[in-house]
């Protein structure tokens, strides 16, 4: 299951991991994050062990949606020790996510 990501827990969870982060940013209110959703759990226990993979709920949890300049949704960002290296905006094919969290666990 994909780990509930808030303004709190995100340096611990996402800046300080030792394995490649994937966060979906989304809202209840989002239709594509709905699409995208059910993907990111997917992917969560896909790679479970082997990546960090994290949901934060932008309404709830400005300050990381702000810090990232997260203006439209779902927006899936990937992390490597720390720092941004790879994103997507809106809703995309499993595929997609996977090709490009399994480029950062090379």
């Amino acid at each position: 299951m994909a780990l509930e990501i808030t303004d709190a827990n995100f340096d611990e969870l996402v800046l300080k991991s030792d394995k490649p982060v994937l966060i979906d940013f989304w809202a209840e209110w989002c239709g594509p994050c709905r699409m995208v959703g059910p993907v990111v759990e997917d992917i969560a226990k896909e790679y479970d062990g082997k990546a960090v993979v994290g949901k934060v709920n932008v309404d709830n949890n400005p300050g990381i949606s702000t810090k990232f300049g997260i203006r439209n949704i779902p927006a899936l960002l990937f992390f490597k020790n720390g720092e941004i290296v790879d994103k997507q905006i809106g809703a995309v094919p499993k595929s997609v996510l996977t090709d490009k969290l399994v480029k950062q666990l090379a």
